[in-house]
């Protein structure tokens, strides 16, 4: 068990308070640093498809191509959210977004002419990818415990970053060049870096840990709630992930569709499930993350079951996907809502980096395996069957398991207290 004094992140807020206007003005100042950082992380994946043509990558090189990103911004996540408990979004966010710079101009200028040039460029631009480690604790410091779910669930909104990608980036490369969308995505981070250092303010009274950085995380690897949310965090964001990553390429080998009109829909698929994560989380404070979570994860394992079988794009596939969106962007709210509900406050940080790499692994694998099983058999059909025994796994665990935790999971978290920490295997 984990002594924690339950020492509140939400500064001058208490729970009941009306939230000051601040807290949403460092919100939106957050939810646009996501965005950006997705923005520059998904920049490979829309060119996928280019890449695999002009240099004669199988499916499994260009699968891997557009994975590595993936799985260093996810596993980056860890240390990044240890620092943020220490350091605070303040310094965290610029460090994070000036740093991403540096891979994004190399990819732009010299990166691109070869794989091994794209993967150490893909590399680093992982680091992109930890921004979402960043604004976690941040913003639940700003926010009561009632409100947190909304809150996150908006903050989350910035994953539609990679639709911004997915919009533009070929456009852009077909228009002028290959390095225009990186230019301008450099810049972007640029700005970005300079706002975020010169606006950006942390919670009043927010907790600073003292012990090292080693023991800190330890002691969120004996939690309870870092391994249930991080299971289920990496079927729902993870199926997220996977899909934004992957899509084009299914629907251009899968459907014969163009490149743009692949990317366009994919930048729909994005859309939804951007628009569904803050609709998630201001479920999970009224009927709780639990119920959400089941539900979404029900959508999920009927959608790719209905997709495994490959039927016509329109109507029935576009359908199927349509759904699996809204779901896995309404699972990803919830689950961060179960995390802001159940962490230690003083731990948030951690525990959302652990949660973060596990949702990111989890849409580091499917890609592999799809281009894996394509490659094989000629069909994605089974890629998605084993989506739906996966997702179906995780609904058992949510009805069992977790809502055991969380105390029977059937109502909306009003205030933060020790039921909460009890529940998430802590002693307070």
């Amino acid at each position: 068990m984990v002594q924690s004094s339950f020492k509140s992140r939400s500064g001058s807020s208490p729970s009941g308070a009306p939230t000051p206007r601040r807290a949403w003005l460092m919100l939106a100042l957050a939810t646009v640093g996501f965005a950006v950082n997705f923005w520059a992380w998904a920049l490979l994946s829309p060119l996928g498809p280019r890449f695999k043509d002009g240099l004669d990558l199988s499916s499994f090189e260009q699968s891997l191509l557009v994975a590595v990103p993936v799985v260093v911004g996810s596993l980056g996540r860890v240390p990044v959210g240890a620092l943020t408990d220490r350091f605070g979004g303040r310094i965290m966010f610029p460090i994070v977004s000036a740093a991403t710079i540096v891979p994004v101009l190399y990819l732009g200028q010299a990166g691109h002419s070869s794989l091994a040039a794209l993967l150490v460029g893909g590399f680093f631009l992982g680091i992109g990818g930890t921004a979402f480690a960043v604004g976690v604790p941040f913003v639940n410091a700003w926010f009561p415990p009632e409100r947190r779910g909304l809150a996150i669930g908006v903050f989350g909104a910035g994953m539609g970053g990679t639709a911004i990608s997915a919009l533009t980036t070929v456009k852009l490369v077909d228009a002028h060049s290959m390095a225009t969308p990186f230019l301008i995505t450099a810049a972007v981070l640029a700005v970005y870096a300079v706002a975020a250092a010169a606006l950006l303010r942390d919670a009043p009274g927010c907790a600073v840990p003292t012990e090292p950085m080693g023991r800190r995380l330890a002691a969120t690897f004996r939690l309870g709630i870092t391994w249930q949310a991080s299971a289920l965090y990496a079927v729902a964001f993870g199926g997220y992930v996977a899909f934004s990553v992957y899509l084009p390429t299914y629907l251009k080998t899968g459907y014969g569709l163009t490149q743009a009109d692949a990317a366009n829909r994919m930048a729909g698929f994005v859309l939804l499930a951007v628009a569904m994560r803050p609709a998630g989380g201001w479920l999970s404070d009224r009927v709780g993350p639990v119920r959400v979570l089941a539900g979404s994860l029900a959508v999920v394992v009927a959608g790719a079951a209905v997709q495994s079988f490959t039927p016509a794009l329109a109507p029935t596939g576009t359908v199927a996907f349509l759904a699996m969106a809204a779901a896995l962007g309404a699972g990803s709210g919830a689950a961060f809502a179960l995390v802001a509900l159940l962490s230690p406050a003083d731990q948030v940080g951690s525990v959302t980096g652990v949660v973060g790499a596990a949702g990111g692994l989890g849409g580091f694998l499917p890609p592999l395996v799809m281009g894996s099983l394509y490659g094989a058999y000629g069909s994605y059909a089974a890629g998605l069957a084993l989506l739906a025994v996966v997702a179906a796994a995780a609904l058992a665990f949510t009805l069992t398991g977790v809502r055991a935790a969380a105390g029977g999971g059937d109502h909306a978290p009003r205030t933060g207290g020790r039921r909460e920490h009890r529940a998430a295997g802590t002693t307070v």
